[in-house]
This record gives C-alpha cells, sequence and structure tokens, in this order.
C-alpha cells in the first residue's frame, strides 16, 4: 500500500484531550461553501493588541507553587510576550532515579504538538505544487476505506471518520509491542467509518499516520528526515528531535500516577506507534521559536497559515473549532491558537496570541499533569489588556482583598461603593456575609479575568475561604467604587 520507508519506523501518539471551542468559521477548501478565514491568517500583519506587562517573579513563584501542590515529577515552561522570551525555565527533576533537576534544556516529548508540524510539512509540499489538499486518500492509499470520498485536509481536520487507533489514556497491550507503520494504518483504516466523512469532528491519529505516509511517498524521504530538512534546521530548532531512544541523553524520564500514590515510569509505546501524528521531542525555546516563526510568516505563507487557522465547517453548519494541527478560540481577550499533547509518560501544551505575537508552552513529564486550570492561570498572565476602562486607586487584587476585610469585619466603607450596592448591603446582609468569613482566612486569591460592561471594568475572581473555593464578580467604575460585589462557592 506504501513504499517501503527508509530508517526506523514509527510509534504511536496519545490522544490528546482538550475542548474544541465552538467557532463560525469555514475551511477555504470545503467545496460547495463559502470560507472566512481568521485574522491569524495575516502572518505578517502587524500585533493589533498591547501585552500586558508581566511580572516575571510572580509568575515564576506560581509555577513552582502549582508543581509543588499539584506534586508534579517535573515542567519546563516557556513564555514570549511581543516575539520575545521572558520565561523559559524548569522546574522538579526529569528523573526521580537521578534527581536531576530539569533545565531549560532538556527534551520532552510533545505528543500531538507534533500534528503543526506533520500539517506544515504538507503544506509546504502544497506550496510547491506536489500535492494537494484536496487530493483524495485513494490516489495515495487506494485500499482505505472510502478513500476515494476523503481528502487529505480531511484527515487534518479530523473529520474524516477513520477510527482513532489510541483511544485510551494509557498503553494497552497490543500497543506496548512494536508493529509496522502500515500494519497499524490498514488495520484502523480499513474498517467501516466511525461516521460519514465531514459530519462530525472526531480526534483521531489514524489520519496522522496516513499524512505522514503521504509526506513520506511525495517528499521521497523519510517524514523525520523530511522534518529535519525543511523545518527544523531552517529554523534553527537544535532541541527537536524526532522520534529519540528514550534512554538517550538529555531526554526526561516519562512517568505515570495511579490514584494518589508515587508516579511509576511510564510504559513506552512501541516502535510503529507515534510516528507523525506525535513523535517529537522538544523544548519550551524551541517551540517558542517554532510559534514565533509561523506567527511572522517565516514557515509557511499566509493562505497556508490561513489553512492551519480556520476552523472546519461541519456538514449540519457546526463549526469544529479546529484547523489543521490548531485548536483555535477567539472568545474573550484574544485569538488563541493552540494543541495539547500526550504520549505515555508526557503532558504538553502549546498556545500562541498571534495579536501580541505571544506564546505559552508548557512541557510535563507525567500523565495527566497539565490541568485546564493550570494551563490557564499561566496563561491568564500573559492575555493582552482588555477593552476595560481605566480605575482609579487599588488593583483589582488588592481592592478585593480590602473588600473581603472590611465584609468579615462587618464594617464597610459606603463612600467606597456604589449608591446601588451600598443600598443592597442591608444589614441583614452584612450580617450573613460576616458570619460566612469568619471562620475561614481568605487565601490564593487571584483574578483570573477582567472585562467591560457598561462602562465598568469587570473581574473574575478566584479564591479560597479556608479550604472552601469560592468566586466572585466584582464591578468597578473609573472613579474607583465598587458598584457589585458578588461572591459565591465554586
Amino acid at each position: 500500500m506504501w513504499p517501503k520507508k527508509e530508517g526506523k519506523t514509527v510509534k504511536q501518539n496519545v490522544v490528546l484531550s482538550f475542548l474544541a471551542t465552538l467557532l463560525w468559521h469555514i475551511s477555504p477548501y470545503q467545496a460547495g461553501t463559502d470560507g472566512v478565514a481568521l485574522a491569524a491568517s495575516n502572518a505578517t500583519e502587524t500585533p493589533s493588541r498591547t501585552a500586558v506587562v508581566l511580572n516575571v517573579s510572580e509568575l515564576d513563584d506560581l509555577i513552582a507553587r502549582m508543581v509543588r501542590e499539584k506534586h508534579l515529577v517535573g515542567l519546563s515552561v516557556g513564555v514570549m510576550q511581543e516575539g520575545k522570551v521572558v520565561l523559559a525555565k524548569g522546574y522538579g527533576v526529569r528523573s526521580l532515579t537521578t534527581n536531576d533537576p530539569v533545565t531549560p534544556e532538556t527534551l520532552f516529548a510533545i505528543g500531538s504538538i507534533t500534528k503543526q508540524f506533520t500539517c506544515a510539512a504538507l503544506l509546504l509540499l502544497a506550496e510547491e505544487g506536489k500535492l494537494s489538499l484536496d487530493d483524495h486518500v485513494a490516489k495515495y492509499a487506494a485500499g482505505l476505506t472510502r478513500a476515494a470520498d476523503i481528502k487529505l485536509l480531511d484527515l487534518g481536520q479530523h473529520v474524516s471518520g477513520y477510527h482513532d487507533y489510541y483511544p485510551l489514556d494509557f498503553v494497552d497491550r497490543p500497543m506496548a509491542q512494536p508493529r509496522a507503520v502500515d500494519e497499524i494504518i490498514h488495520d484502523y483504516g480499513s474498517r467501516p467509518l466511525d461516521f460519514e466523512p465531514g459530519a462530525r469532528w472526531s480526534y483521531s491519529n489514524t489520519g496522522y499516520l496516513i499524512l505522514g505516509r503521504v509526506v513520506e511517498r511525495v517528499s521521497g524521504e523519510p517524514f523525520g528526515q523530511c522534518l529535519e530538512r525543511r523545518i527544523l534546521t531552517p529554523l534553527g530548532l537544535s532541541h527537536t528531535r524526532y522520534e529519540p531512544q528514550r534512554d538517550e541523553a538529555g531526554l526526561a524520564q516519562g512517568y505515570t500516577p495511579f490514584g494518589l500514590g508515587t508516579p511509576q515510569p511510564s510504559i513506552a509505546e512501541g516502535e510503529g506507534w507515534v510516528g507523525s501524528a506525535g513523535g517529537l521531542w522538544s523544548t519550551p525555546r524551541d517551540l517558542l521559536a517554532w510559534d514565533l516563526a509561523l506567527m511572522e510568516g517565516k514557515v509557511l505563507s499566509a493562505a497556508s497559515f490561513g489553512t492551519m487557522t480556520t476552523s472546519r465547517r461541519l456538514s449540519d453548519g457546526r463549526s469544529s473549532g479546529y484547523g489543521c494541527g490548531l485548536s483555535i478560540r477567539d472568545q474573550g481577550t484574544a485569538l488563541i491558537l493552540s494543541h495539547g499533547g500526550a504520549v505515555s509518560g508526557f503532558n504538553a501544551w502549546n498556545a500562541m496570541l498571534p495579536a501580541t505575537r505571544s506564546a505559552v508552552v508548557i512541557l510535563a513529564n507525567m500523565d495527566f499533569a497539565l490541568s485546564q486550570s493550570l494551563r490557564e492561570a499561566i496563561l491568564t498572565k500573559v492575555l493582552p489588556s482588555t477593552d476595560a476602562p481605566a480605575v482609579q486607586g487599588l488593583p483589582a487584587k488588592e481592592a478585593a482583598l480590602a473588600l473581603l476585610r472590611r465584609l468579615r469585619e462587618g464594617k464597610i466603607d459606603r463612600k467606597g461603593l456604589g449608591d446601588e450596592f451600598a443600598a443592597y448591603l442591608t444589614p441583614g446582609r452584612l450580617s450573613a456575609a460576616a458570619k460566612s468569613l469568619a471562620s475561614a482566612e481568605v487565601k490564593e486569591l487571584e483574578v483570573i479575568s477582567a472585562g467591560e460592561r457598561g462602562g465598568m471594568e469587570v473581574t473574575t475572581i478566584r479564591f479560597k475561604l479556608g479550604d472552601v473555593p469560592a468566586e466572585a464578580l466584582m464591578y468597578r467604575t473609573p472613579d474607583g467604587k465598587i458598584r457589585q460585589f458578588l461572591f459565591y462557592r465554586q
């Protein structure tokens, strides 16, 4: 079915677990529909927002605390703002056996973040006229199910219907054994489809193994060599490698927790089970360099980058929130292009903010390490400024703490409140608030979002009352008066 591949075979990729935000943008490659590309498709456009002034020391302390509290083995984090790396640091250890610390040069498996590179390699070949994303799979693998009805872009956008060969979050017994890539493709690609092509979005590593073989066939070289020659070497990504042996020097050891016990060394996927779906290892600095090159148009043409960053419209009108190798989130203060990744023992996340040429990369050497709360806590620090009005007086965090202290004492300063909120705080409500705050210390208070409504600054504030998580909505007018502060259990 496929030309014989030179060199070593490929391994498999763990299924990325992330939620795609619904968008209303149509792929320009989908026949018979109109296409609207995201603004990010103009890779050389001047940033349209201003990045926040990041307190790197505060962020460093936050990450170190999360590593301790979440009992992570090791973490490597990189943050870029306006095209400059402002943080690249390792936390914890790369091996529990040796206790060697994670350094910025420690390589981690990045799992499905590899899919960005796979799509980019495919698009580079398309720019050269060597293939088209409208090509049907049958042109390259005629023996697969419905190959004449499924396009290459369908594979990259996870709408083909091919059954995913890695839907579990652990390495099962068959996957622990080596298997030829073509056998995996034929096994899973010749089964009945999970759904009609284009009808659903369903993550499928199978499609990306097929795309890797297409890249090999068209380029005439093994997939790893193709990436090295066309992307890694030209961009100077010297700390990014394709499918190294896990015991090689400079690599982190992967770990798997079970229950609340000590994480154990992970069982790696057998040869043939990762490959073009998730076989790269890298560092935050290299991935930040990759992100910047993508955003500045140094890898792909604007049209090709538009394909990567344009959400697929499904046959029933829904939008998948996924382009080609990138998840797309356009709600809030900035467009966010991201992808997670996981192979056995590793968790990774890469998020780009084209409007400010900023990015966040988080790599962990433990399964299930990167919770949404951890990712968002770091990302929130680099989101661009909102449209909220400037407010006199204390910053939102300090204003919230001061008000909570006064509520705890039951002695509110009404001159600092809006008239309606002052009237809302009746003696009964003040007494109830004081009672609820009396037995618990306010801690871990963070502003998790900020915006504007009705000319007011609107902030969402998360904190703990003792061990009880709570959240508040605070509204302030430019004169600094608090017009609303309502808090409740989470």
